[in-house]
């Protein structure tokens, strides 16, 4: 029997989309892979409603993260009030993460996303808490990210140094 790795992890909903935003997310991610598909079996079809064979759960891991996507069905939808954040330590970095994630989805204010399947994203320089804790130098930091929309490293830290 397989060993759970961390105590707590997400489980996403998706209606049928599992294995494809595995797959999507994954490819996103250089220290990232798929573990393990599970499948619907017989049991409980008249609950659940899908057809025996396809996929129930996908486990993959992302930089040590395990998630788990579940189809479960059409019932719930993904919102803001819960995200990921990715921090980046570059611009470059920055950049890579916003346009993969961004790919099919839209882009919000601040850092924050949607992609393709709903599931919002901050992309965040790894710096920022430094930043947005520093006494007056916040409020210009802040000041210059309530502007953005994709993160500029660059004019944060200007923002911070003025």
């Amino acid at each position: 029997m397989p060993k759970i790795k961390q105590k707590i992890s997400p489980c996403l909903w998706f209606d049928h989309e599992a294995e494809d935003a595995a797959k999507f997310y994954t490819s996103i991610f250089a220290n990232s892979r798929i573990n393990r598909i599970s499948r619907y079996g017989k049991a409980g079809r008249d609950v659940h409603g899908k057809a025996p064979g396809s996929v129930l759960t996908v486990e993959f891991e992302i930089e040590g993260q395990t998630f788990t996507a579940l189809n479960g069905g059409p019932q719930f939808k993904f919102n803001e009030a819960v995200s990921f954040q990715v921090f980046c330590d570059t611009q470059q970095e920055i950049d890579y993460f916003w346009g993969k994630l961004t790919a099919g989805g839209r882009e919000s204010q601040c850092g924050w996303l949607k992609d393709k399947y709903g599931l919002s994203w901050q992309v965040v320089p790894s710096i920022l808490p430094k930043l947005l804790t520093d006494g007056a130098k916040s409020e210009r930091v802040m000041a210059a990210l309530m502007t953005m929309t994709k993160f500029d490293l660059a004019a944060l830290e200007r923002a911070h140094a003025d």
